[in-house]
């Protein structure tokens, strides 16, 4: 995503099985941090008192909040896309800012930066192709909406952060009238896009 998924937009790891999406609803797609990481990042967040952190599980946007309005050619799409995609490694190593423009501290994505791009370039097209006011960036939000004190603290205590892992899958959700991010699937790398289909649809 250009600015990562809302993180005002709770993520819930909730399945949906067998619904179609309608006009008006958007999807995302993300990137997980697996434990002991992302327990870590998590208790954080919630150090710098960011009211988030116990609600958005820490992840990288891949895609945020775009309409999709058929929602079997968006789920194909995502398909085929993690059905080319290799596992890769993903460092997650010191801070970095939005501001002044967005009030978010992050952590950067060093090794996998550049795999983490192509798949962004790949999702956003097709189905799910529109322009962006940001350039793509990934990273891992660690403070969002907070204040300047706390978003100070974020950017120094973390400086010194590192830690890597294999990144094997990616989250597709839908975000419903209700407001909420739910996981319509979540899709592993290398695999045939067709062996998606009894799970997902």
């Amino acid at each position: 995503m250009s600015h990562p998924v809302s993180d005002t937009e709770q993520l819930q790891p909730t399945y949906i099985v067998g619904r179609r999406a309608v006009e008006g609803y958007s999807v995302g797609v993300v990137i997980a941090i697996p434990d002991p990481i992302a327990g870590e990042l998590e208790r954080w967040r919630a150090s710098f008192g960011d009211p988030m952190a116990a609600l958005v599980p820490p992840h990288i946007t891949l895609i945020t909040t775009t309409p999709a309005t058929d929602w079997p050619s968006t789920i194909q799409h995502v398909r085929e896309v993690a059905a080319a995609q290799c596992p890769f490694t993903v460092t997650l190593k010191s801070t970095g800012t939005f501001r002044p423009l967005t009030p978010v501290v992050f952590i950067n994505v060093t090794e996998g930066f550049a795999s983490c791009v192509d798949l962004h370039r790949r999702l956003q097209a097709g189905p799910l192709a529109r322009d962006l006011e940001f350039p793509f960036h990934p990273h891992v939000t660690v403070a969002h909406d907070v204040s300047e004190a706390n978003m100070d603290a974020a950017e120094q205590q973390l400086e010194d952060f590192e830690a890597s892992f294999t990144v094997r899958t990616m989250g597709l959700y839908e975000h419903d009238v209700t407001g909420v991010w739910k996981l319509r699937e979540e899709l592993t790398f290398g695999q045939n896009a067709a062996a998606g289909e009894k799970a997902g649809a």
